[in-house]
């Protein structure tokens, strides 16, 4: 599925940068293809239109704010929240500002993150109570672009049977390749999924997980938000509670921005935001590793037959045929990439 090709993914609220970012002036960033730049308005709320000035189509994330608007760096046309042109500096006071704008999408902060959709959003943005409970902290902890395809991330999250491989240097065991199977239940957003797994557990892990012992166990009730956010909710005996949330922000085909939250129930001075930082940043560079080897185009529509599956795949199945789903209720067909090619050759 090559996300630019599907407009309904359009329909979804995506994690963008964090608000603070937009402090230092309007930034740029590109959403399943689209350029946009988003900054603050006279308010300090977020706002993002797409990034081209309607007079000699310069970028406008090459200006500067100005009382809550946005100015363009070439001529210095000056354009609202809403993407409203509302001065030219070389007209004469007296002269009426055309009737012009630039593209305006829908915002959110949450999280400390700004998100943004492109269309009328189809839900909302998935809830983390955590973020709101005094028991938990939450840390910022990565925002990196992989080049990959954002379903292959989403499928990477709840595929027990890659531990033992991929992890094998940190907390997987290659002399146990049988995966837990997962208790799966579908929701209107997605679904739930359920399953207890026992680890390698180093001495680098005894804070994360609350014990020195050489093996723990994980408690997992993970949760997949159609389509690119999925949450990791990991219990330890010991108590802790080690919850990560990602967002796959589809820059374009093969190419994600990873946004990473962490909650914890602990403490600074149990385990320091940069101790988990650094283990989880050790296991997701064996997971950005293998997944940027991928073929990014990760098919849907699996009775085309290109991929093999095996039943360990349950989750990842279940999130294809789902996606699948959606594109067909929005009269919709995957376009994949063999297909893509062979629109362009005949249009040339």
């Amino acid at each position: 599925m090559l996300v630019t090709k599907q407009p309904v993914l359009r329909r979804f609220w995506y994690a963008i940068m964090r608000i603070e970012q937009l402090d230092n002036g309007p930034q740029p960033f590109t959403l399943l293809g689209e350029p946009i730049v988003l900054f603050l308005d006279a308010k300090g709320e977020p706002a993002a239109l797409e990034d081209r000035c309607c007079h000699r189509t310069a970028k406008l994330s090459k200006g500067w704010c100005r009382n809550g608007n946005i100015v363009c760096g070439y001529h210095g046309w000056e354009y609202d929240r809403d993407g409203k042109l509302v001065m030219i500096p070389q007209f004469p006071f007296e002269q009426p500002i055309p009737d012009a704008r630039a593209r305006a999408f829908r915002t959110k902060t949450r999280y400390g993150y700004v998100w943004v959709a492109l269309d009328e959003p189809l839900r909302d943005i998935p809830d983390i109570p955590e973020d709101s409970d005094p028991a938990y902290r939450r840390i910022f902890q990565f925002y990196d672009t992989w080049n990959t395809a954002a379903l292959r991330l989403m499928e990477n999250s709840f595929d027990n049977a890659h531990f033992a491989f991929v992890h094998k240097n940190t907390f997987g065991d290659i002399d146990q390749p049988r995966p837990e199977k997962y208790e799966i239940v579908e929701t209107d957003y997605g679904f739930e999924a359920e399953t207890l797994v026992t680890v390698k557990n180093p001495p680098m892990a005894a804070k994360i997980s609350g014990t020195t012992e050489p093996y723990t166990k994980r408690h997992m009730r993970n949760k997949w938000f159609m389509p690119f956010c999925r949450r990791l909710d990991m219990e330890y005996p010991s108590g802790i509670r080690h919850i990560i949330f990602n967002c796959a922000t589809p820059i374009a085909d093969g190419k994600i921005q990873v946004v990473q939250l962490l909650f914890r129930n602990d403490t600074e001075a149990d385990c320091s935001a940069q101790e988990l930082i650094d283990w989880d940043a050790a296991i997701i560079a064996e997971d950005r590793d293998i997944l940027e080897s991928t073929d990014p185009d990760a098919i849907v529509d699996m009775g085309r037959k290109i991929e093999k599956h095996m039943p360990s795949d349950r989750p990842g199945m279940l999130m294809r045929k789902r996606l699948l789903d959606l594109l067909h209720e929005h009269d919709e067909e995957e376009v994949p990439k063999m297909q893509d090619t062979m629109s362009l050759t005949a249009q040339n």
